[in-house]
Protein backbone atom coordinates (compact mmCIF):
# COMPACT_ATOMS: atom_id res chain seq x y z
CA UNK A 1 0.00 0.00 0.00
CA UNK A 2 3.00 2.30 0.55
CA UNK A 3 4.33 1.73 -2.69
CA UNK A 4 0.91 2.41 -4.21
CA UNK A 5 0.93 5.47 -2.35
CA UNK A 6 4.24 6.15 -2.99
CA UNK A 7 3.70 6.12 -7.02
CA UNK A 8 0.65 8.11 -7.24
CA UNK A 9 2.48 10.76 -4.72
CA UNK A 10 5.29 10.42 -7.90
CA UNK A 11 2.81 10.67 -10.69
CA UNK A 12 0.60 13.79 -9.24
CA UNK A 13 3.25 16.74 -10.17
CA UNK A 14 2.71 15.28 -13.43
CA UNK A 15 -1.17 16.12 -13.18
CA UNK A 16 -0.38 19.52 -12.78
CA UNK A 17 -0.39 19.63 -16.68
CA UNK A 18 -4.23 19.25 -16.52
CA UNK A 19 -6.36 21.70 -15.68
CA UNK A 20 -4.12 23.76 -18.82
CA UNK A 21 -4.07 20.70 -21.50
CA UNK A 22 -7.47 19.27 -20.53
CA UNK A 23 -9.37 22.69 -21.91
CA UNK A 24 -7.03 23.35 -24.55
CA UNK A 25 -7.46 20.14 -26.20
CA UNK A 26 -11.25 20.21 -25.71
CA UNK A 27 -11.31 23.24 -27.51
CA UNK A 28 -8.99 22.38 -30.74
CA UNK A 29 -11.57 19.32 -30.82
CA UNK A 30 -14.49 21.38 -30.85
CA UNK A 31 -13.38 23.09 -33.09
CA UNK A 32 -13.64 20.17 -35.38
CA UNK A 33 -17.13 19.27 -34.41
CA UNK A 34 -19.65 21.42 -36.58
CA UNK A 35 -21.69 23.92 -35.39
CA UNK A 36 -25.20 21.88 -36.10
CA UNK A 37 -24.34 18.91 -33.86
CA UNK A 38 -25.16 21.25 -30.59
CA UNK A 39 -25.51 18.27 -28.36
CA UNK A 40 -22.19 16.38 -28.99
CA UNK A 41 -20.19 19.74 -28.25
CA UNK A 42 -22.31 20.19 -25.50
CA UNK A 43 -21.84 16.89 -24.13
CA UNK A 44 -18.04 17.11 -24.34
CA UNK A 45 -17.77 20.43 -22.69
CA UNK A 46 -20.17 19.37 -19.98
CA UNK A 47 -17.70 16.15 -19.92
CA UNK A 48 -14.30 18.18 -20.09
CA UNK A 49 -15.22 20.68 -17.43
CA UNK A 50 -16.06 17.46 -15.12
CA UNK A 51 -12.93 16.17 -15.41
CA UNK A 52 -11.12 19.16 -14.75
CA UNK A 53 -12.55 19.83 -11.44
CA UNK A 54 -12.02 15.89 -10.62
CA UNK A 55 -8.38 17.03 -11.31
CA UNK A 56 -8.55 19.66 -8.90
CA UNK A 57 -10.05 18.14 -6.35
CA UNK A 58 -7.25 15.80 -6.45
CA UNK A 59 -4.70 18.04 -6.69
CA UNK A 60 -6.08 19.69 -3.48
CA UNK A 61 -6.14 16.53 -1.61
CA UNK A 62 -2.90 16.17 -2.51
CA UNK A 63 -1.69 19.27 -1.67
CA UNK A 64 -2.98 18.56 2.31
CA UNK A 65 -0.41 15.77 2.49
CA UNK A 66 1.94 17.63 5.06
CA UNK A 67 4.91 20.26 4.38
CA UNK A 68 6.76 18.11 2.05
CA UNK A 69 3.96 17.14 -0.31
CA UNK A 70 1.94 20.35 0.03
CA UNK A 71 4.03 21.81 -2.92
CA UNK A 72 4.65 20.38 -6.34
CA UNK A 73 6.67 22.20 -9.00
CA UNK A 74 6.76 20.97 -13.11
CA UNK A 75 8.75 22.17 -15.72
CA UNK A 76 7.24 21.75 -19.17
CA UNK A 77 10.06 22.58 -21.27
CA UNK A 78 12.31 20.56 -19.01
CA UNK A 79 14.44 23.47 -18.36
CA UNK A 80 15.44 24.59 -14.80
CA UNK A 81 14.18 28.03 -13.10
CA UNK A 82 14.41 30.74 -13.74
CA UNK A 83 15.04 29.92 -17.67
CA UNK A 84 12.15 27.85 -18.21
CA UNK A 85 8.66 27.55 -17.92
CA UNK A 86 7.68 26.46 -14.47
CA UNK A 87 4.13 25.55 -12.81
CA UNK A 88 3.96 25.75 -9.20
CA UNK A 89 0.82 24.41 -7.19
CA UNK A 90 0.81 24.95 -3.64
CA UNK A 91 -2.49 25.01 -1.21
CA UNK A 92 -3.53 28.33 -2.55
CA UNK A 93 -3.84 27.10 -6.07
CA UNK A 94 -5.56 24.11 -5.50
CA UNK A 95 -8.14 26.47 -3.73
CA UNK A 96 -8.60 28.58 -6.38
CA UNK A 97 -8.70 25.66 -9.44
CA UNK A 98 -11.45 23.71 -7.36
CA UNK A 99 -13.82 27.29 -6.92
CA UNK A 100 -13.13 27.97 -10.52
CA UNK A 101 -13.85 24.27 -11.96
CA UNK A 102 -17.18 24.31 -9.32
CA UNK A 103 -18.25 27.40 -10.98
CA UNK A 104 -16.92 26.49 -14.64
CA UNK A 105 -19.29 23.20 -14.26
CA UNK A 106 -22.34 24.94 -13.18
CA UNK A 107 -21.97 27.80 -15.63
CA UNK A 108 -21.41 25.33 -18.74
CA UNK A 109 -24.16 23.12 -17.68
CA UNK A 110 -26.88 25.95 -17.58
CA UNK A 111 -25.70 26.83 -20.53
CA UNK A 112 -26.64 23.92 -21.75
CA UNK A 113 -30.19 24.45 -21.64
CA UNK A 114 -30.65 27.33 -24.12
CA UNK A 115 -27.55 30.02 -23.97
CA UNK A 116 -24.86 28.14 -25.62
CA UNK A 117 -26.92 28.30 -28.67
CA UNK A 118 -27.21 31.75 -28.93
CA UNK A 119 -23.95 32.41 -31.51
CA UNK A 120 -20.73 30.58 -32.68
CA UNK A 121 -17.86 28.99 -30.92
CA UNK A 122 -19.62 28.85 -27.69
CA UNK A 123 -17.73 25.99 -26.43
CA UNK A 124 -14.26 26.41 -27.56
CA UNK A 125 -14.65 30.14 -26.09
CA UNK A 126 -15.35 28.62 -23.24
CA UNK A 127 -12.55 25.75 -22.75
CA UNK A 128 -9.79 28.64 -23.74
CA UNK A 129 -11.52 31.00 -21.11
CA UNK A 130 -10.92 27.61 -18.72
CA UNK A 131 -7.10 26.91 -20.00
CA UNK A 132 -6.52 30.80 -19.28
CA UNK A 133 -7.45 31.10 -15.96
CA UNK A 134 -6.01 27.15 -14.76
CA UNK A 135 -2.64 28.92 -16.50
CA UNK A 136 -2.38 31.72 -14.48
CA UNK A 137 -3.42 30.21 -11.19
CA UNK A 138 -0.67 27.93 -11.94
CA UNK A 139 2.06 29.56 -12.95
CA UNK A 140 4.96 30.68 -11.75
CA UNK A 141 6.67 33.99 -13.99
CA UNK A 142 5.57 37.00 -15.02
CA UNK A 143 5.91 36.28 -18.65
CA UNK A 144 3.94 33.58 -18.61
CA UNK A 145 0.89 34.90 -16.33
CA UNK A 146 1.06 37.55 -19.09
CA UNK A 147 0.32 35.03 -21.69
CA UNK A 148 -2.62 33.26 -19.95
CA UNK A 149 -3.91 36.49 -19.08
CA UNK A 150 -4.22 37.77 -22.61
CA UNK A 151 -5.50 33.70 -23.30
CA UNK A 152 -8.59 34.12 -20.88
CA UNK A 153 -9.23 37.29 -21.77
CA UNK A 154 -9.18 36.97 -25.67
CA UNK A 155 -12.17 34.49 -24.89
CA UNK A 156 -13.87 36.66 -22.64
CA UNK A 157 -14.09 38.97 -25.50
CA UNK A 158 -15.95 36.69 -27.63
CA UNK A 159 -18.01 35.06 -24.39
CA UNK A 160 -19.24 38.56 -23.58
CA UNK A 161 -20.33 39.87 -27.12
CA UNK A 162 -21.96 35.93 -27.21
CA UNK A 163 -25.43 36.31 -27.97
CA UNK A 164 -25.40 40.14 -30.12
CA UNK A 165 -27.42 43.07 -28.91
CA UNK A 166 -26.29 46.97 -28.78
CA UNK A 167 -26.32 46.65 -25.53
CA UNK A 168 -23.40 43.82 -25.30
CA UNK A 169 -21.62 45.28 -28.19
CA UNK A 170 -21.18 48.49 -26.47
CA UNK A 171 -19.90 47.18 -23.15
CA UNK A 172 -17.76 45.15 -24.74
CA UNK A 173 -15.96 47.92 -26.68
CA UNK A 174 -15.53 49.28 -23.52
CA UNK A 175 -14.13 45.79 -21.55
CA UNK A 176 -11.87 45.36 -24.47
CA UNK A 177 -10.33 48.97 -23.99
CA UNK A 178 -10.20 49.02 -20.68
CA UNK A 179 -8.33 45.60 -20.60
CA UNK A 180 -6.19 46.28 -23.56
CA UNK A 181 -5.10 49.14 -21.23
CA UNK A 182 -4.32 47.09 -18.25
CA UNK A 183 -2.44 44.68 -20.66
CA UNK A 184 -0.05 47.05 -21.61
CA UNK A 185 0.50 48.27 -17.77
CA UNK A 186 1.15 44.81 -17.15
CA UNK A 187 4.11 44.55 -19.87
CA UNK A 188 5.08 48.27 -18.51
CA UNK A 189 5.45 46.97 -14.83
CA UNK A 190 6.94 43.34 -16.25
CA UNK A 191 9.22 45.30 -18.14
CA UNK A 192 10.98 47.83 -15.75
CA UNK A 193 11.01 45.02 -13.06
CA UNK A 194 12.88 42.99 -15.60
CA UNK A 195 15.32 45.54 -16.26
CA UNK A 196 16.17 46.19 -12.01
CA UNK A 197 16.28 42.36 -11.17
CA UNK A 198 16.99 40.46 -14.84
CA UNK A 199 14.46 37.72 -14.38
CA UNK A 200 10.95 37.76 -14.50
CA UNK A 201 10.56 34.34 -12.40
CA UNK A 202 8.28 35.22 -9.54
CA UNK A 203 10.91 33.29 -6.66
CA UNK A 204 13.79 34.01 -8.12
CA UNK A 205 12.38 38.06 -8.27
CA UNK A 206 11.47 37.39 -4.66
CA UNK A 207 15.18 36.51 -3.78
CA UNK A 208 16.38 39.48 -5.37
CA UNK A 209 13.90 42.19 -4.34
CA UNK A 210 16.10 42.10 -0.82
CA UNK A 211 19.28 43.08 -2.51
CA UNK A 212 17.75 45.80 -4.64
CA UNK A 213 20.09 48.48 -4.61
CA UNK A 214 19.07 51.88 -2.68
CA UNK A 215 19.31 53.28 -6.16
CA UNK A 216 17.44 50.90 -7.72
CA UNK A 217 14.78 50.27 -5.54
CA UNK A 218 13.00 53.72 -6.43
CA UNK A 219 12.26 52.19 -10.15
CA UNK A 220 11.38 48.46 -8.36
CA UNK A 221 8.53 50.09 -6.33
CA UNK A 222 7.23 52.14 -9.41
CA UNK A 223 7.33 48.87 -11.52
CA UNK A 224 6.24 46.94 -9.32
CA UNK A 225 3.14 49.79 -8.93
CA UNK A 226 2.12 49.81 -12.29
CA UNK A 227 2.29 45.86 -12.56
CA UNK A 228 -0.75 46.39 -9.53
CA UNK A 229 -2.71 48.89 -10.80
CA UNK A 230 -3.10 46.39 -14.15
CA UNK A 231 -4.74 43.55 -11.71
CA UNK A 232 -6.71 46.61 -9.59
CA UNK A 233 -8.21 46.92 -13.56
CA UNK A 234 -9.08 43.07 -13.66
CA UNK A 235 -9.87 42.67 -9.65
CA UNK A 236 -12.46 45.90 -10.33
CA UNK A 237 -10.88 48.34 -7.67
CA UNK A 238 -12.21 51.34 -7.44
CA UNK A 239 -11.76 53.89 -9.42
CA UNK A 240 -11.06 51.32 -11.86
CA UNK A 241 -14.46 49.63 -12.00
CA UNK A 242 -16.81 51.35 -13.95
CA UNK A 243 -16.52 48.78 -16.43
CA UNK A 244 -17.40 46.02 -14.81
CA UNK A 245 -21.06 46.16 -13.42
CA UNK A 246 -22.33 47.18 -17.57
CA UNK A 247 -20.46 44.31 -19.02
CA UNK A 248 -21.16 41.82 -16.87
CA UNK A 249 -24.56 42.88 -16.98
CA UNK A 250 -24.66 42.53 -20.44
CA UNK A 251 -22.85 39.17 -20.78
CA UNK A 252 -25.57 36.37 -21.06
CA UNK A 253 -26.42 34.92 -17.73
CA UNK A 254 -23.65 31.44 -17.39
CA UNK A 255 -20.75 34.10 -18.81
CA UNK A 256 -21.76 36.24 -16.14
CA UNK A 257 -21.38 33.67 -13.49
CA UNK A 258 -18.11 32.35 -15.07
CA UNK A 259 -16.91 36.13 -14.90
CA UNK A 260 -17.48 36.06 -11.11
CA UNK A 261 -14.52 34.23 -11.00
CA UNK A 262 -12.32 36.72 -13.55
CA UNK A 263 -11.99 39.39 -10.78
CA UNK A 264 -10.48 36.87 -8.36
CA UNK A 265 -7.69 36.17 -10.82
CA UNK A 266 -6.85 39.80 -10.20
CA UNK A 267 -7.19 39.52 -6.17
CA UNK A 268 -5.20 36.02 -6.53
CA UNK A 269 -1.98 37.84 -8.76
CA UNK A 270 -1.81 40.61 -5.74
CA UNK A 271 -2.37 38.05 -2.87
CA UNK A 272 0.46 35.97 -4.35
CA UNK A 273 3.14 38.75 -5.62
CA UNK A 274 2.98 40.68 -3.01
CA UNK A 275 3.36 37.73 0.23
CA UNK A 276 6.13 36.17 -1.90
CA UNK A 277 7.88 39.59 -2.84
CA UNK A 278 7.26 41.78 -0.26
CA UNK A 279 7.04 39.75 3.15
CA UNK A 280 9.17 39.55 6.02
CA UNK A 281 12.51 38.78 3.82
CA UNK A 282 12.05 41.88 1.60
CA UNK A 283 14.55 43.76 3.66
CA UNK A 284 14.08 47.32 3.50
CA UNK A 285 10.96 46.78 0.60
CA UNK A 286 9.27 44.68 3.69
CA UNK A 287 5.43 44.79 3.38
CA UNK A 288 5.24 48.01 1.00
CA UNK A 289 2.20 48.77 -0.36
CA UNK A 290 0.46 47.73 2.55
CA UNK A 291 -1.51 50.51 3.60
CA UNK A 292 -2.52 51.48 -0.12
CA UNK A 293 -3.92 47.49 -0.54
CA UNK A 294 -6.03 48.28 2.56
CA UNK A 295 -7.25 52.05 1.47
CA UNK A 296 -8.17 50.83 -1.96
CA UNK A 297 -10.01 47.92 -0.96
CA UNK A 298 -12.30 49.40 2.13
CA UNK A 299 -12.76 52.60 -0.85
CA UNK A 300 -13.73 50.21 -2.65
CA UNK A 301 -16.27 48.10 -0.37
CA UNK A 302 -17.86 51.24 0.36
CA UNK A 303 -18.22 52.04 -3.89
CA UNK A 304 -19.90 48.22 -4.60
CA UNK A 305 -21.66 48.94 -1.10
CA UNK A 306 -23.50 52.33 -2.54
CA UNK A 307 -23.81 50.40 -5.56
CA UNK A 308 -25.67 47.59 -4.48
CA UNK A 309 -27.86 50.35 -2.90
CA UNK A 310 -28.23 52.81 -6.17
CA UNK A 311 -29.42 49.71 -8.23
CA UNK A 312 -32.89 47.93 -9.23
CA UNK A 313 -31.48 45.36 -11.86
CA UNK A 314 -30.72 41.98 -10.55
CA UNK A 315 -28.05 41.68 -12.14
CA UNK A 316 -26.07 44.95 -11.54
CA UNK A 317 -26.70 43.82 -7.82
CA UNK A 318 -24.29 40.96 -8.87
CA UNK A 319 -21.93 43.33 -10.28
CA UNK A 320 -21.53 45.17 -7.31
CA UNK A 321 -21.71 42.25 -4.96
CA UNK A 322 -18.35 41.09 -6.96
CA UNK A 323 -17.11 44.86 -6.32
CA UNK A 324 -17.59 44.31 -2.61
CA UNK A 325 -16.07 40.58 -2.34
CA UNK A 326 -12.53 42.21 -4.33
CA UNK A 327 -12.67 45.36 -2.18
CA UNK A 328 -12.67 43.16 0.91
CA UNK A 329 -10.34 40.80 0.22
CA UNK A 330 -7.44 43.26 -0.90
CA UNK A 331 -8.69 45.08 2.17
CA UNK A 332 -7.66 42.27 4.53
CA UNK A 333 -4.50 41.45 2.79
CA UNK A 334 -2.98 44.69 3.17
CA UNK A 335 -2.72 43.95 6.83
CA UNK A 336 -0.56 41.31 6.49
CA UNK A 337 -1.64 39.31 9.12
CA UNK A 338 -1.67 35.24 8.60
CA UNK A 339 -4.86 34.98 10.82
CA UNK A 340 -6.48 37.70 8.60
CA UNK A 341 -5.60 35.83 5.45
CA UNK A 342 -6.68 32.75 6.24
CA UNK A 343 -9.99 34.05 6.78
CA UNK A 344 -9.80 36.08 3.18
CA UNK A 345 -9.01 32.65 1.81
CA UNK A 346 -11.93 30.79 3.42
CA UNK A 347 -14.20 33.92 2.22
CA UNK A 348 -13.20 33.56 -1.19
CA UNK A 349 -14.57 30.44 -2.59
CA UNK A 350 -18.16 30.91 -0.76
CA UNK A 351 -18.50 34.92 -2.34
CA UNK A 352 -17.53 33.78 -5.57
CA UNK A 353 -19.58 31.15 -5.83
CA UNK A 354 -22.43 32.89 -4.75
CA UNK A 355 -22.14 36.05 -6.91
CA UNK A 356 -22.24 33.37 -9.98
CA UNK A 357 -25.37 31.96 -8.48
CA UNK A 358 -27.04 35.24 -8.24
CA UNK A 359 -26.07 35.67 -11.73
CA UNK A 360 -27.77 32.27 -12.56
CA UNK A 361 -30.67 33.37 -10.43
CA UNK A 362 -31.25 36.74 -12.07
CA UNK A 363 -31.41 35.14 -15.58
CA UNK A 364 -34.38 33.09 -14.37
CA UNK A 365 -36.04 35.58 -12.53
CA UNK A 366 -36.35 38.25 -15.28
CA UNK A 367 -37.96 35.51 -17.23
CA UNK A 368 -40.74 35.06 -14.25
CA UNK A 369 -40.83 39.14 -14.17
CA UNK A 370 -41.42 38.75 -18.13
CA UNK A 371 -43.90 36.33 -17.23
CA UNK A 372 -41.92 33.74 -19.47
CA UNK A 373 -43.86 35.04 -22.61
CA UNK A 374 -40.49 35.05 -24.14
CA UNK A 375 -38.38 32.43 -22.92
CA UNK A 376 -40.19 28.82 -23.38
CA UNK A 377 -42.51 27.10 -25.30
CA UNK A 378 -46.15 27.23 -23.92
CA UNK A 379 -48.06 23.80 -23.26
CA UNK A 380 -50.08 24.36 -26.59
CA UNK A 381 -48.40 26.83 -29.19
CA UNK A 382 -45.28 27.24 -31.00
CA UNK A 383 -44.03 30.09 -28.98
CA UNK A 384 -40.23 30.18 -30.15
CA UNK A 385 -37.78 29.13 -27.24
CA UNK A 386 -35.78 32.49 -27.02
CA UNK A 387 -36.80 35.69 -29.07
CA UNK A 388 -35.28 37.28 -32.24
CA UNK A 389 -34.10 39.84 -29.91
CA UNK A 390 -32.08 37.80 -27.91
CA UNK A 391 -30.97 35.30 -30.37
CA UNK A 392 -29.53 35.95 -34.23
CA UNK A 393 -31.20 33.84 -36.53
CA UNK A 394 -35.31 33.02 -36.38
CA UNK A 395 -35.40 31.53 -33.00
CA UNK A 396 -35.46 27.72 -31.75
CA UNK A 397 -37.65 25.23 -30.84
CA UNK A 398 -37.24 22.05 -28.69
CA UNK A 399 -38.19 18.97 -30.26
CA UNK A 400 -38.71 15.91 -28.26
CA UNK A 401 -35.35 14.43 -28.08
CA UNK A 402 -34.06 18.21 -27.19
CA UNK A 403 -36.82 18.04 -23.91
CA UNK A 404 -35.38 15.10 -22.71
CA UNK A 405 -31.77 16.61 -22.46
CA UNK A 406 -32.75 19.66 -21.29
CA UNK A 407 -35.06 17.76 -18.71
CA UNK A 408 -38.58 18.29 -17.96
CA UNK A 409 -40.40 21.39 -16.19
CA UNK A 410 -39.73 21.65 -12.61
CA UNK A 411 -42.26 21.68 -10.15
CA UNK A 412 -42.70 24.24 -7.39
CA UNK A 413 -40.62 26.48 -9.57
CA UNK A 414 -41.67 30.11 -7.29
CA UNK A 415 -40.33 28.33 -4.55
CA UNK A 416 -37.20 27.28 -5.45
CA UNK A 417 -36.24 30.49 -6.90
CA UNK A 418 -37.73 32.33 -3.11
CA UNK A 419 -35.42 29.91 -1.64
CA UNK A 420 -32.60 30.22 -3.98
CA UNK A 421 -32.58 34.16 -3.58
CA UNK A 422 -32.68 34.02 0.13
CA UNK A 423 -29.44 31.50 0.65
CA UNK A 424 -27.42 33.59 -2.32
CA UNK A 425 -28.66 36.71 -0.01
CA UNK A 426 -27.45 34.90 3.28
CA UNK A 427 -23.63 34.39 1.99
CA UNK A 428 -23.43 37.60 0.12
CA UNK A 429 -24.20 39.85 3.37
CA UNK A 430 -22.72 37.49 5.38
CA UNK A 431 -25.17 36.50 7.53
CA UNK A 432 -25.17 33.10 9.86
CA UNK A 433 -25.30 29.84 8.67
CA UNK A 434 -23.52 30.23 5.94
CA UNK A 435 -19.93 30.49 4.31
CA UNK A 436 -19.97 34.04 4.49
CA UNK A 437 -20.85 34.44 7.78
CA UNK A 438 -17.51 32.36 8.67
CA UNK A 439 -15.40 34.14 6.55
CA UNK A 440 -16.15 37.06 8.34
CA UNK A 441 -16.87 36.26 11.45
CA UNK A 442 -12.86 34.66 10.55
CA UNK A 443 -11.57 37.78 9.30
CA UNK A 444 -13.55 40.15 12.41
CA UNK A 445 -11.78 37.62 14.89
CA UNK A 446 -8.55 38.04 13.69
CA UNK A 447 -9.17 41.93 13.38
CA UNK A 448 -10.14 42.22 16.86
CA UNK A 449 -6.17 40.87 17.33
CA UNK A 450 -5.04 43.87 15.30
CA UNK A 451 -7.01 46.50 16.24
CA UNK A 452 -5.51 47.83 19.37
CA UNK A 453 -6.45 51.66 20.34
CA UNK A 454 -4.51 54.04 19.25
CA UNK A 455 -2.09 54.06 16.23
CA UNK A 456 -2.51 53.77 12.48
CA UNK A 457 -2.48 50.09 12.40
CA UNK A 458 -5.04 50.12 15.03
CA UNK A 459 -7.14 52.47 13.32
CA UNK A 460 -7.36 51.15 10.28
CA UNK A 461 -8.10 47.60 11.84
CA UNK A 462 -11.34 49.49 13.35
CA UNK A 463 -12.17 51.28 10.38
CA UNK A 464 -12.47 47.94 8.46
CA UNK A 465 -14.24 46.25 11.13
CA UNK A 466 -17.01 49.04 10.85
CA UNK A 467 -17.20 49.15 7.17
CA UNK A 468 -17.52 44.75 6.83
CA UNK A 469 -20.47 45.58 9.28
CA UNK A 470 -22.32 48.36 6.90
CA UNK A 471 -21.23 46.54 3.39
CA UNK A 472 -22.93 43.85 4.94
CA UNK A 473 -25.88 45.10 5.83
CA UNK A 474 -26.11 47.29 2.58
CA UNK A 475 -25.77 44.03 0.95
CA UNK A 476 -28.88 42.87 2.89
CA UNK A 477 -31.12 46.09 2.45
CA UNK A 478 -30.76 45.99 -1.22
CA UNK A 479 -30.70 42.22 -1.77
CA UNK A 480 -34.24 42.02 0.75
CA UNK A 481 -35.31 45.28 -1.18
CA UNK A 482 -34.73 43.33 -4.18
CA UNK A 483 -36.59 40.18 -3.30
CA UNK A 484 -40.00 41.66 -2.33
CA UNK A 485 -40.21 43.13 -5.17
CA UNK A 486 -39.66 39.85 -7.51
CA UNK A 487 -41.22 37.72 -4.83
CA UNK A 488 -43.82 39.25 -2.34
CA UNK A 489 -44.89 41.67 -5.11
CA UNK A 490 -44.96 38.89 -7.73
CA UNK A 491 -48.84 38.45 -7.08
CA UNK A 492 -50.87 36.63 -9.55
CA UNK A 493 -47.73 35.99 -11.51
CA UNK A 494 -47.29 32.56 -13.20
CA UNK A 495 -43.99 30.55 -11.91
CA UNK A 496 -41.80 30.57 -15.91
CA UNK A 497 -40.87 26.94 -16.74
CA UNK A 498 -37.71 26.21 -15.15
CA UNK A 499 -35.80 23.36 -16.66
CA UNK A 500 -33.67 21.01 -14.78
CA UNK A 501 -30.46 21.93 -16.34
CA UNK A 502 -31.52 25.22 -15.04
CA UNK A 503 -31.75 24.58 -11.64
CA UNK A 504 -29.35 21.93 -10.88
CA UNK A 505 -26.43 24.81 -11.18
CA UNK A 506 -27.70 27.26 -8.92
CA UNK A 507 -28.90 24.33 -6.53
CA UNK A 508 -25.18 23.19 -7.01
CA UNK A 509 -23.32 26.52 -6.37
CA UNK A 510 -25.96 27.04 -2.93
CA UNK A 511 -25.13 23.68 -2.31
CA UNK A 512 -21.61 24.03 -1.92
CA UNK A 513 -21.78 27.03 -0.16
CA UNK A 514 -23.63 25.04 2.62
CA UNK A 515 -21.07 22.36 2.39
CA UNK A 516 -18.27 25.10 2.96
CA UNK A 517 -19.89 26.38 6.10
CA UNK A 518 -20.77 22.63 7.25
CA UNK A 519 -17.32 21.52 6.94
CA UNK A 520 -15.66 24.85 8.47
CA UNK A 521 -13.46 23.34 10.79
CA UNK A 522 -11.29 21.52 8.59
CA UNK A 523 -12.04 24.14 5.79
CA UNK A 524 -10.59 26.97 8.17
CA UNK A 525 -7.50 24.33 8.94
CA UNK A 526 -6.99 24.40 5.23
CA UNK A 527 -6.95 27.68 4.11
CA UNK A 528 -4.99 28.55 7.62
CA UNK A 529 -2.16 26.60 6.42
CA UNK A 530 -2.50 28.05 2.97
CA UNK A 531 -2.03 31.50 4.53
CA UNK A 532 1.01 30.52 6.45
CA UNK A 533 2.56 29.01 3.45
CA UNK A 534 1.92 32.56 1.85
CA UNK A 535 3.47 34.96 4.21
CA UNK A 536 6.60 32.65 5.00
CA UNK A 537 7.54 31.78 1.44
CA UNK A 538 10.72 30.18 1.49
CA UNK A 539 9.44 26.78 0.90
CA UNK A 540 7.84 27.92 -2.45
CA UNK A 541 11.02 29.85 -3.31
CA UNK A 542 13.14 26.67 -2.62
CA UNK A 543 10.97 24.21 -4.08
CA UNK A 544 10.69 26.32 -7.39
CA UNK A 545 14.72 27.10 -7.65
CA UNK A 546 15.94 24.01 -6.60
CA UNK A 547 13.62 21.85 -9.12
CA UNK A 548 15.96 19.89 -11.34
CA UNK A 549 15.21 18.95 -14.84
CA UNK A 550 14.58 15.46 -15.60
CA UNK A 551 17.65 13.33 -17.09
CA UNK A 552 17.24 13.00 -20.97
CA UNK A 553 17.47 9.93 -22.41
CA UNK A 554 20.61 8.41 -24.29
Amino acid sequence: MNGLMQTIGQFMPHLMLAPIALPMLTAALLLLVREEHERAKLAIGIASTLLGLLVAIALLLWTQDGATGSLGVYLPGNWPAPFGIVLALDRLTALMLVTCGIVALASIVFAGARWHRAGVLYHSLYQLQLMGLAGAFLTADLFNLFVFFEILLAASYGLLLHGSGQARVQSGLHYIAINLAASSLFLIGAAMLYGITGTLNMADLARIVGQVSVADRGLLHAGAAILCVAFFIKAAVWPLNFWLVPAYGAAVAPVGALFAILTKVGVYAVLRLWTLWFGDAAGPSMHWGGTWLTTAGMITMAWGAVGMLASQRLTHLAGYAAIVSSGTLLAVLGFGQDALTAGLLYYLPGSTMAVAALFLLADLIQRWRNDGASWAPHEHDDTPFLTPELLPGNGLNLDDDEQILVGRVMQATAAFLGLSFLLATLVVSGLPPLSGFVGKFAMLGALFDVAQPGGAVGTGAWLLLALMLVTGLAALLALVRCGVHHFWAAQGRRAPPLRVLEGLPVATLLAACIGWAVWAQPALRYTTDAAQALHAPALYIDAVMSTRPLPSNP
